[in-house]
């Protein structure tokens, strides 16, 4: 079964007839690692690695998705290869939704309905275990109240900023952090949560991308977030539905379970930003493909479907909206 391959070593990847091989030096000794190319997925590459044309247009046959990333483990961007599964119509169904206002809106308030849905899920699932959240639980269903009458999406990302920002303070308690978590700050983090939060939200962005890549959606056409040059912002919509549900579960698990500390954080040269090291990512990545690898009884289709593939099911329940089937209804979690 095809699954993500993680690079976190130095060396070169090279084709050699039909597989791929990552090449190190080990003390003097070049040590060839086969990976077999029926088995990938995706490759995420960490490590410095050098590579050419030759092995992207076999990666490219394969309709392997390569995500790069810089030395302190942030995220630079993509190889997309050239779509294999297209459709004209989708593709025009979908700009059509991001041209016409009250579509477009329709489909970005879900994304954050969704969302928030989830912010509440967790909060609640805290609460019940001796947390004092409802304050912040309150504070979000207020929130939640007024997405309906929202008249445009800046309005509605406005309603979102303010319900993440509650939904942070609950770190201190969740976490039993001593100092307050007070904010999100991205470029660069500034604390260890801001690390892991911006580590892990990278992380299922290349997730949501893969699976978009294997449908008929163009990734650059979005609804809630504004499409642009240099990004693939459908995956940033369709992410907001699941960051709670698998980053931010995923964190607490690994903060309050101990398995990161905040000494496997070090400092960004000279700015005031702390990164992951490499150890703790390991611990992060190993624990992220075990939460997409977990199965759960999917209601609708009365079988057990993966978190990677709610990514997929999430991106197609879109396209149905999309060609006029059914309207899109951003998942909720039952379990």
């Amino acid at each position: 079964m095809p699954q993500s391959y993680y690079i976190f070593r130095s060396g070169r990847l090279r084709r050699r007839q039909n597989t791929i091989y990552l090449e190190c030096d080990d003390n003097g000794q070049v040590q060839k690692q086969p990976i077999p190319v029926e088995n990938v997925r995706d490759l995420y590459l960490f490590g410095e690695l050098d590579l050419n044309t030759r092995l992207l247009v076999f990666l490219a046959q394969q309709e392997i998705v390569v995500h790069c990333f810089n030395y302190y483990g942030f995220y630079v961007g993509s190889f997309y290869p050239r779509e294999g599964n297209v459709s004209g119509h989708v593709l025009v169904r979908q700009v059509e939704h991001y041209l016409i206002p009250e579509h477009r809106l329709a489909i970005a308030r879900e994304f954050v309905s969704g969302a928030l849905f989830h912010m509440r899920h967790n909060l609640r699932y805290y609460q019940n275990r001796g947390r004092n959240l409802q304050e912040v639980i309150d504070g979000i269903e207020a929130v939640a109240s007024l997405l309906d009458s929202a008249l445009d999406v800046p309005t509605l990302m406005g309603l979102e900023g303010q319900a993440r920002e509650l939904y942070y303070r609950a770190f201190t308690d969740i976490l039993g952090l001593e100092e307050p978590f007070e904010k999100r700050v991205r470029r660069p983090p500034n604390n260890p949560i801001n690390a892991l939060l911006s580590f892990g939200n990278t992380l299922l962005y290349t997730a949501v991308l893969s699976q978009i890549y294997l449908t008929q959606l163009n990734p650059t056409v979005s609804y809630l977030h504004e499409p642009s040059r240099r990004r693939f912002s459908l995956a940033l919509d369709l992410a907001e539905v699941f960051k709670p549900l698998i980053v931010d579960r995923l964190i607490f698990r690994l903060w309050n379970r101990r398995m990161i500390q905040e000494s496997d954080f070090e400092p960004i040269g000279q700015a005031e930003g702390l990164y992951l090291g490499e150890r703790a990512r390991k611990v992060f990545v190993r624990e992220f493909e075990e939460m997409l690898a977990t199965t759960v009884q999917h209601r609708r289709l009365n079988r057990a479907v993966s978190y990677r593939q709610l990514l997929r099911l999430e991106a197609y329940k879109l396209i149905r909206h999309l060609i006029g089937m059914e309207p899109y209804k951003a998942l909720r979690a039952w379990w």
